[in-house]
């Protein structure tokens, strides 16, 4: 295979990794980063989904205590099983408004200023959310995502649906609409995080299983390039994640949203950029 392709798939992996549980989105980054390498195509796109499944790897490394302990507490602690349930409610509605608006979705959002656009109003409802929290601390009254109940786990679930618009960011949806919500930044961190897990992998596994057609035997290097690479640049922000919000807020991503989004926005007005659809 093509080795710049392969220096191509480990720069989105790379990508991908790195801003997949920030409140930055993902999928935005990676509309970008594909516009500028020219790694834009329709096999490019389901590339994009597959290799989300590497970044939840390393969710499910960071998290394994907890899933494994879920997991064989399931059949008998009501703890676990009200967890586990909550998680697929919460997933419930992603794949139900996926599945009736997600192709009209890719063939009309998924440009350069949609995400520039929607990266710039993310980023002032952000500060929104973080000044919120910090006139009223008491707001948050779910400290722990075993005291989140089904209607909780619904309302981050219906949150969630508004990634589905590129440039929203799916950890940014559902963790400042989980703080807008009444979760503390640490809860709403920990359930998007274990919500990405089901969300993610069915996202990769259906978009590999309808674009069958495009693959070959001759894409295994490329997708096994941004799995891997994807995988640890996760694992290194996750972890990065959830010291840094141990004492910090989101409102530096906020400001990065938005300056970002208005460079984006300058260069493809002023043409010193030409951004591909």
């Amino acid at each position: 295979m093509d080795a710049v392709l392969l220096i191509k798939a480990a720069i989105m992996g790379v990508v991908e990794g790195l801003t997949e549980f920030l409140p930055i989105s993902s999928t935005g980054h990676l509309i970008l980063a594909g516009a500028l390498l020219g790694f834009d195509d329709d096999k490019a796109k389901v590339f994009d989904i597959a290799i989300q499944t590497g970044a939840i790897f390393a969710v499910i490394l960071v998290y394994w205590q907890k899933i494994r302990d879920t997991l064989v507490a399931l059949p008998t602690e009501r703890q676990a099983q009200t967890f586990a349930l909550n998680v697929l409610i919460a997933f419930v509605p992603a794949v139900v408004l996926g599945l009736l608006f997600g192709k009209a979705i890719k063939a009309h959002l998924f440009t350069p200023t949609v995400v520039a656009s929607t990266f710039i109003l993310g980023g002032f409802i952000i500060l929104w959310a973080e000044a919120r929290q910090k006139r009223n601390p008491g707001l948050a009254r779910i400290t722990d995502v075993d005291q989140m109940t089904p209607l909780d786990a619904l309302k981050v679930g219906l949150v969630q649906c508004l990634a589905m618009v590129p440039g929203t960011s799916r950890s940014g949806a559902t963790i400042i609409g989980g703080m807008f919500l009444g979760l503390s930044r640490k809860a709403a961190t920990d359930f998007s995080f274990y919500l990405a897990i089901p969300t993610l992998i069915g996202a990769g596994v259906y978009s590999l299983y309808k674009e069958r057609a495009l693959l070959s035997l001759a894409d295994v290097p490329l997708f096994a390039v941004g799995l891997v690479v994807s995988f640890i640049s996760a694992w290194l922000c996750v972890r990065w994640l959830l010291r840094f919000i141990s004492t910090h807020s989101f409102v530096g991503f906020a400001y990065y949203r938005i300056a970002f989004g208005l460079v984006v926005l300058g260069t493809a007005w002023t043409g010193t950029v030409t951004w591909a659809a």
